[in-house]
C-alpha cells in the first residue's frame, strides 16, 4: 500500500534558507540530500558522475533559491532541477561519445562500488522477490530508468504524482500511462530473472541464450520474453509474482554518510545569496563542485542514496568522463621476483590458493597485538582474500574490507559483514559447472574469473582451453573479471594479453582486467612505484579497469621470504593511499586476512580480535 506523501521541508525552513540563512541553509540540504541521490543514482545506472551531478544539482539549488516564488512548491521545483541536470549530463555523455567514439568502452565502466542493485541485496538482505525486482531494473529500455526511480519515491510516499509529471514535463494522465507501460516492463523483467536462474533451465532456453553476451538488455528482454510467453517449460514463471508496490513496504534508506559536510558545499557557492544572483553556467557532468581537488562528497555514492536508487545496475557501455591521463610506465617487475636490468624469470612458486579452499598458506608475523579500537576506515575499493581459520568472521568485519573472496563461488563457514560484500570465482576448468555458475549468480554483480591460469600449482589452463569455456562464465550474467595472472599482465605475447587478443577476435566479453602482484623488494618507495607502474602498463595496454586481487610483499626469488612486520606495515598504509589515487584501479585485495602467529607472512589477524602490524594499518587505510 502507497505511504501517505511526505510534506517536504517546512516552509519556514525554505524562507529562511531563501533569506540567505546559512543554518536553514545546513539544514535544508541535510534533508533533501537522499532524495536528489536516490533520483541521480537510479537515473544513471550507477555511473561514476553520481557524485558531480549530485553535487552540481545542490549547487544549482541554493544558487537558484533566492528566485524561488513559492517555498511550498520547494520539493517539486528541486525534482525538476534534479531530473533536468541528469537530462543535461545524459545529453553530454552523447555529445562526448560522438567526439571520443575511438575510446575504449572501459572507460565507462562504473566503479564496482556503485552498482546500487548488488549494494542493496547485500547490505539490506532483501528477500527472493525483492531480489528479482532488484535484477529486474537491469533490464528496462533506458528512458523507463528515470521514470522508475520516481515512481518508486511516489510509492514510497517521498514524491507526489503531481513532482512526478512536473519533473518530466507531463500531464498527470500521460504520466500515468508511462508509468503503467513502465510496470509492465518490469514484470516481464522479473520473469525473465526467474527463468534465467531456474534450476535446471530450460534447453531450450539456453539454445536462445548461446549468443547473449550476458549483459541485461531490452532487445534480450524481448528476445526471452517471447521465448517464455510460447514455452510450456518457461510458461507459469509469473505465478505467485507480487506486485511491486508491496514489495517495498519496509525498506529502509540507506545512510547518508557521516564525512559529508554540508559547509563545504556551501562555501563552494558564494553566489546563494539574498542578492538573487545565480553562479555562472558550468558544462553539465564537468568535475566542478571542489574544494582542493577533492570531491565535496566524500566516498561511494551508494552509500548516501536510498534504497530505490539502489535497485540498479551500472551500464557498461556508453560515454564517461576523462580517465586520468597514463604516464609512460617505467619497467615494471615480474609479480613475486625481485627487480633487475634484466627481464625477470617466471616466479617459482605462488601463494594463491588451489582449488581446495583449505589449501592456504597460513601466514603471519612474529610480533602481534589485540586489534585496538581506533580509527578504522572502510574504503569503496579495500577487499581481502579469506580462507576459513578461528574467528574469520570477526577478523573480516573488524577489519574495514568493503569487500572479499575466497576464491570460490561460495563463502561457507563465513559471515559477510552488514558494511561488506562477497565476490565470487570460477576458480578454473573444473569449477565450470551448472552448479557453481548458479551459486555465482546468487551473490550480486560480479564475477572474478580463473586463478592464475598462467601458472602450475593453480589453476593452469592453456588460453585456448579458457577461451572455450568463457562463453559459460559470460552467460552467468555478471560484470565479469579476466583471468587474474600471477605475472607478466603487460606483457605483449603474454599469457593475458593472448587471452585479451583471442577474446576480442570472438567478440568475447572482459568487462576489467583481474591482476596479482607480489613485490621482493622491501623499500616502500620503491616497492609503491614497481606496482603502480605495472598497473599503469598494463592499463596502457588494455584500457579496462583493473582489480588487483592478490597482493603484499613476498619474495618468491629464492624461496619465499617476507619483510618485517614494520616493513609489511608500511607497505599497507602507502600502497592503499596509492591504490585509492589510481581512478582505473577499482578494488584492491590484500593477501590475505589470516595469519598464523608462529610463522612469517603478510596475513593481517591471527584471530578474531587480534591484528598484527600489517592489520592495524589496513584497518586505518582509506
Amino acid at each position: 500500500m502507497r505511504k501517505k506523501p511526505r510534506s517536504g521541508p517546512d516552509a519556514g525552513v525554505v524562507t529562511a534558507a531563501c533569506a540567505g540563512d546559512r543554518q536553514a541553509l545546513d539544514h535544508l540540504l541535510t534533508q533533501c540530500l537522499p532524495l536528489v541521490y536516490n533520483i541521480v543514482g537510479r537515473a544513471l545506472n550507477g555511473h561514476a558522475d553520481i557524485d558531480d551531478v549530485v553535487q552540481e544539482t545542490l549547487l544549482r539549488m541554493v544558487r537558484g533559491l533566492p528566485k524561488l516564488r513559492d517555498p511550498s512548491a520547494f520539493r517539486s521545483w528541486l525534482v525538476a532541477i534534479t531530473i533536468r541536470q541528469v537530462r543535461d549530463r545524459e545529453q553530454a555523455r552523447a555529445t562526448d561519445r560522438d567526439r571520443r567514439a575511438h575510446l575504449e568502452d572501459a572507460e565507462a565502466i562504473t566503479d564496482p562500488a556503485l552498482d546500487f542493485a548488488g549494494l542493496t541485496i547485500l547490505r539490506l538482505g532483501l528477500t527472493e522477490q525483492r531480489r528479482e525486482v532488484a535484477e529486474a531494473t537491469r533490464w528496462l529500455d533506458p528512458d523507463d530508468q528515470e521514470l522508475l526511480s520516481l515512481w518508486w519515491l511516489e510509492e514510497t510516499g517521498e514524491l507526489e504524482r503531481a513532482d512526478l509529471a512536473g519533473a518530466l514535463g507531463l500531464s498527470d494522465r500521460h504520466a500515468s500511462v508511462r508509468v503503467q507501460r513502465m510496470k509492465k516492463q518490469m514484470e516481464v523483467s522479473r520473469v525473465v530473472v526467474r527463468a534465467l536462474v531456474a534450476a535446471p533451465r530450460c534447453a531450450e532456453l539456453d539454445e536462445t541464450a548461446s549468443t547473449w553476451d550476458g549483459a541485461p538488455s531490452a532487445l534480450w528482454r524481448k528476445r526471452f520474453a517471447r521465448h517464455i510467453r510460447g514455452c510450456g517449460v518457461c510458461r507459469g514463471l509469473d505465478e505467485g509474482l507480487l506486485p511491486m508496490d508491496r514489495l517495498l513496504s519496509g525498506l529502509p534508506l540507506l545512510a547518508v554518510p557521516a564525512h559529508f559536510d554540508v559547509s563545504r558545499l556551501l562555501d563552494a557557492a558564494p553566489t546563494a545569496a539574498p542578492s538573487g544572483r545565480s553562479g555562472g553556467h558550468r558544462r553539465p557532468g564537468s568535475r566542478s563542485a571542489r574544494i582542493g581537488g577533492k570531491q565535496l562528497v566524500g566516498g561511494s555514492a551508494a552509500v548516501a542514496v536510498a534504497v530505490v536508487a539502489a535497485l540498479v545496475a551500472p551500464r557498461l557501455t556508453g560515454g564517461s568522463s576523462p580517465t586520468t591521463a597514463v604516464a609512460s610506465p617505467s619497467p615494471t617487475p615480474v609479480v613475486g621476483v625481485t627487480p633487475s636490468p634484466t627481464p625477470s624469470p617466471t616466479p617459482s612458486k605462488s601463494p594463491s590458493p588451489s582449488a581446495s579452499p583449505k589449501a592456504k598458506p597460513s601466514p603471519s608475523p612474529s610480533k602481534h597485538t589485540p586489534a585496538a579500537p581506533a580509527h578504522m576506515s572502510s574504503g569503496a575499493k579495500k577487499g581481502v582474500g579469506v580462507w576459513t581459520f578461528g574467528g574469520v568472521s570477526q577478523a573480516l568485519a573488524a577489519s574495514g574490507a568493503s569487500w572479499y573472496y575466497t576464491w570460490n563461488t561460495q563463502h561457507s563457514g563465513i559471515t559477510t559483514p552488514s558494511s561488506g560484500s562477497f565476490v565470487p570465482m570460477i576458480w578454473g576448468a573444473k569449477s565450470v559447472t551448472d552448479a557453481s555458475l548458479a551459486q555465482a549468480r546468487s551473490y550480486g554483480p560480479y564475477l572474478l574469473g580463473f586463478n592464475e591460469p598462467d601458472m602450475a600449482q593453480q589453476s593452469n589452463m592453456t588460453v585456448e582451453q579458457a577461451l572455450e569455456l568463457w562463453p559459460k562464465l559470460m552467460a552467468a550474467g555478471r560484470i565479469l573479471g579476466s583471468p587474474a595472472v600471477a605475472y607478466g599482465g603487460d606483457t605483449a605475447g603474454g599469457w593475458l594479453d593472448r587471452f585479451m587478443s583471442g577474446a576480442g577476435t570472438k567478440g568475447y566479453r572482459v568487462d576489467f582486467i583481474t591482476l596479482h602482484w607480489y613485490g621482493g623488494d622491501f623499500r616502500t618507495p620503491q616497492a609503491v612505484q614497481q606496482l603502480t607502474s605495472y598497473l599503469a602498463a598494463v592499463y596502457a595496454r588494455y584500457h579496462k579497469p583493473i582489480w588487483l586481487t592478490e597482493y603484499a610483499l613476498i619474495d618468491f626469488s629464492q624461496g619465499t621470504r617476507f619483510p618485517s612486520a614494520q616493513q609489511q606495515a608500511d607497505f599497507v598504509t602507502a600502497s592503499t593511499k596509492a591504490l585509492d589515487g589510481l581512478s582505473y584501479v577499482q578494488r584492491y585485495a590484500w593477501f590475505g586476512l589470516g595469519a598464523d602467529p608462529s610463522k612469517p607472512s603478510s596475513g593481517l589477524f591471527t584471530n578474531g580480535t587480534t591484528t598484527t602490524a600489517a592489520g592495524r594499518a589496513f584497518q586505518s587505510a582509506d
